[in-house]
């Protein structure tokens, strides 16, 4: 019954991770392609949690963690990079 629900979970979130790359490409503004890639890391980072769930190995979840913390990162240093011009002040 989880394994179902697992898969159906695993469709759904690759059709989100689809449609947030039509959205990057077609994003008429920067601002819409910079909230498609955080959106495509979440997406990524929902997917290897499933995948850890339905094989039943703890490992993925690290890897989600650490996922996690280099988005957040990316999405900060691109934002600073769009508004201000430079990364390191």
């Amino acid at each position: 019954m989880i394994g179902t629900a697992v898969i159906i979970a695993m469709a759904v979130v690759g059709l989100a991770q689809i449609l947030a790359m039509v959205r990057l490409v077609r994003g008429p503004m920067v601002g819409d392609r910079i909230l498609a890639l955080d959106t495509m890391v979440i997406n990524a980072i929902a997917m290897i949690v499933l995948l850890g769930i339905h094989w039943g190995t703890a490992v993925y979840y690290e890897s989600a963690l650490i996922i996690a913390m280099l988005g957040f990162v990316s999405s900060v240093a691109l934002c600073r990079f769009v508004l201000r011009g430079d990364i390191i002040e």
